[in-house]
Formats: C-alpha cells, sequence, structure tokens
C-alpha cells in the first residue's frame, strides 16, 4: 500500500510539471486537460488514502492515543487540503476557454504545489511509517 501511495505521490508531482510547462508555453487547453486528470488523479489517491491508510491506521492504533490522534490529525489535514485543491482545479480547468484565469494562475499554483509538495513529505516521512511496523 505505500509504495502504491509513494507512486502516487511521484505521478501527482508528474502531473504538476506537464501543467507548469503547459502554462509556461501559454497551451491554455492542455492546462484545462492536464488538471482534469490531475484531479482525477488526486481524488484516486485520496479515496486509497481514506479507505485503505487511515481506516487501516485507526483500528491498528486505537490503543495508542498519541500516534491515533496524529493519524486524525493528518486526516483533518488533507480533507481541508483537498477542500482547497479541488477548489482551484474546478476554478483553474477553464483557462482553456477563459485565458483572463491566465493572470492569477501562476501565484495560486505555486500555492498550490508548495502545500502538496509539504503535505507528501510529511506522509512519506511522518504518517506511512506508522503503517509499516504493521509488515515487519
Amino acid at each position: 500500500l505505500v509504495d502504491t501511495l509513494k507512486n502516487d505521490h511521484q505521478a501527482l508531482l508528474g502531473l504538476y510539471g506537464e501543467i507548469q510547462e503547459a502554462f509556461d508555453n501559454k497551451d491554455y487547453p492542455t492546462v484545462s486537460e492536464k488538471l482534469e486528470t490531475f484531479k482525477g488523479a488526486l481524488q484516486s489517491h485520496l479515496l486509497t488514502e481514506n479507505v485503505r491508510l487511515y481506516i487501516y491506521l485507526d483500528r491498528c492504533l486505537a490503543s495508542d492515543a498519541t500516534n491515533s490522534e496524529l493519524v486524525r490529525g493528518f486526516r483533518r489535514e488533507m480533507d481541508d487540503i483537498a477542500k482547497v485543491a479541488m477548489k482551484f482545479i474546478n476554478k483553474y480547468t477553464e483557462i482553456g476557454v477563459d485565458e483572463d484565469l491566465a493572470a492569477h494562475f501562476a501565484e495560486d499554483f505555486a500555492t498550490i504545489g508548495k502545500v502538496l509538495g509539504e503535505r507528501i513529505n510529511k506522509e512519506e516521512t511522518v504518517l506511512y511509517p506508522l503503517y509499516l511496523p504493521s509488515y515487519s
């Protein structure tokens, strides 16, 4: 599971780079298409985390108050990040038909990228290791 989630992260980061490249080339229809792809990949990743990782960790760590709270905090934080990311994607998917959106895209996209990058790092260094001891 952890390998799958890490692979998802790499795919999401790859798509992020493709979106940035398309935007830099002022290829707004491609930005729209890639944002839709990114949205689907992010939703799939979040579903996997929610259904497989968080529920499993909740059960395994039920008697460990500290780590249980850590997992719940991760889940709440990701829910908040996901809402912001989906709002961003839904807004800027229209960039292919409304080029006026390009004026604010770069700044908003950089912010989303920073937040997602930090989150990926936290998941891979703090959250995912909680899953691994079960298989040791």
